[in-house]
Parts: structure tokens; sequence; C-alpha cells
């Protein structure tokens, strides 16, 4: 088997030069940042513009209708296949969610609760609340009513 020093693995790891050991260290005295400035004494933070207005307060404020999306809330979602587990029958609100254990009670009420049309449904349901165009196809399809 011959072998070239190409071939060979690389063994040797370069190590990081220490800064401001002394004059035989070659990186003494300033320590590689040159002379004087605000480089030299401390760290600039990357964000800095040389004091001029920063991009962040140069740019205009974020107003009008679509400003306060974070804070918006979203109903919760339940699926078709989930209402199965209601007896027959029965009026499906906010309410009844929260006895059967489907809907957490502060979320319930907070948030409030829209079905969306994943799913068979086998039951004969009332629904009194939101549901998507799917959702109440299917509904009524199973002979049930969707009073909202």
């Amino acid at each position: 088997m011959k072998v070239s020093l190409s071939t060979l693995p690389r063994i040797t790891v370069k190590e990081k030069k220490r800064l401001g050991l002394g004059h035989g260290s070659g990186r003494g005295k300033t320590a590689g940042r040159g002379t004087k400035g605000q480089k030299a004494r401390n760290k600039v933070p990357i964000y800095f513009e040389g004091g001029a207005v920063s991009l962040i307060k140069r740019l205009p404020f974020m107003r009008g209708k679509g400003r306060n999306k974070v804070f918006k809330k979203k109903p919760i979602i339940v699926n078709l296949k989930v209402l199965n587990l209601l007896p027959k029958g029965s009026i499906v609100n906010i309410e009844t969610l929260i006895k059967h254990r489907i809907v957490d009670a502060q979320d319930g009420k907070v948030y409030g609760v829209k079905i969306l049309g994943d799913g068979e449904l086998a039951n004969l349901l009332t629904v009194a609340l939101p549901v998507s165009k799917s959702a109440r196809q299917k509904i009524e399809k199973a002979g049930g009513k969707v009073l909202v």
C-alpha cells in the first residue's frame, strides 16, 4: 500500500492566537486592534450606525387596520369527527363541549369555538356554534340542524 502526503489525514489543528501576551507573542500592546479609535477601545454593536438615527427609528410606525393582529383571538377549532362522542340528539354549544371535556372551560369562553368539517358525523345533532361550509353540509346530511 502506497501512501502519499496528499492522502494523509490532517492531524494538526491551528490554535487561536492569544492576544495581549507581551511583545514576544506578536500580538502584544494593542492586541491587533490598531491604535486608538472606537473599535480599539471597546466593542461596537452591529446595529450602531456611527451616531446617525438608526434604521429602526427611521421606519414609519405600522398604522391602520392590521396593526393589532397579534392580539386578535382566534376560535378553538373542533372537527366533526370529535362530535361523535356526544349523545344523539344533543344540542352542541360551548357548555356541552365543556361538559364532555372536548374544550377547556376557560379557553372556550375566552376564544369561542368553531366547527370544521374534518371527518364524518354519525350522530344527529343540533349545532348552535359557528360552522364551516363543509361542516354545515355534513351535519345536514346526517339529519342534524345548524342554528347559527
